[in-house]
């Protein structure tokens, strides 16, 4: 059974108009995508910006609205559930954002933002199974784990990223989204990055759905890539067979926009 299985999944949003502000029509932002994940997979969503990726990762986890279709986490449909009932499955979707310097508390240390979720669903958990649980994370990441009394303002980009990564596994979810996860990076730190969430997913099987318009970054680390396009998938085969075969004129595109070594 697929660790997730998405069906005809659309998220349209009204546009209004008028003196009155009526609704005039519709942006089909994410128009009847369908796909499947499997645990320990990564899956490739690539298309340039405003193609609707980010809206699908967010329609994913619920974090914004579907107007229709169906999302299966583990066989159960998960779009029906109001936010009581989707709790207990929402340490096991995670997504890692793409701003490091956004998506971070600036009045919070490291260690709290990763305490954070400790607190909210392991309420069970000691304050000292929690700070050394903080370390073990910390160490996880490629980071010390006397850096937790520090705030964000004193890490870098790259820092900042692995401080997010390390928040989103500190619930042990079984998915994450990669929401731009490295866009906003400078390459040699991209590529870090992109190893140490390819070292954490041999080590704990995690899924991930990694979202990016960089095809070559998408290549490195994807088994099945989807191309997406205008709120459609367009294309849809792995990662080898998407770029030595593209088979839709919107994917020969992208890829050959990709820069080459002289």
């Amino acid at each position: 059974m697929p660790l997730l299985e998405v069906k005809d999944l659309r998220v349209w949003f009204p546009v209004h108009g008028g003196l009155l502000r009526r609704k005039v029509g519709e942006i089909k932002a994410v128009d009847g995508v369908s796909f499947t994940i499997e645990p320990g997979q990564t899956v490739g969503l690539v298309g340039e910006s405003g193609s609707g990726k980010t809206t699908v990762g967010r329609a994913l986890l619920k974090l914004g609205p579907a107007t229709s279709g169906e999302v299966y986490f583990e066989g159960r449909n998960i779009l029906p559930l109001n936010e009581r009932q989707f709790r207990p499955l929402r340490r096991q979707m995670q997504m890692i954002f793409q701003d490091p310097f956004g998506s971070l508390n600036p009045r919070l240390t490291c260690g709290s933002i990763i305490g954070e979720a400790l607190t909210t669903h392991f309420k069970e958990m000691t304050a000292t199974q929690r700070r050394a649980r903080i370390s073990d994370l910390l160490t996880q990441v490629g980071l010390k784990p006397e850096m937790a009394s520090r705030y964000p303002h004193e890490f870098s980009g790259g820092q900042r990223q692995r401080i997010g990564i390390a928040r989103a596994l500190a619930v042990e979810p079984k998915f994450i989204v990669c929401d731009e996860a490295v866009s906003a990076l400078d390459v040699s730190v991209q590529a870090q990055i992109v190893n140490l969430l390819m070292d954490l997913q041999e080590k704990l099987g995690i899924a991930y759905l990694f979202i990016a318009h960089d095809l070559a970054v998408v290549q490195h680390i994807s088994d099945h890539v989807l191309v997406m396009h205008h709120g459609r998938i367009v294309e849809s085969a792995s990662s080898d067979a998407i770029y030595s075969r593209p088979q839709h004129e919107y994917t020969k595109t992208l890829l050959a926009a990709v820069p080459q070594l002289a």
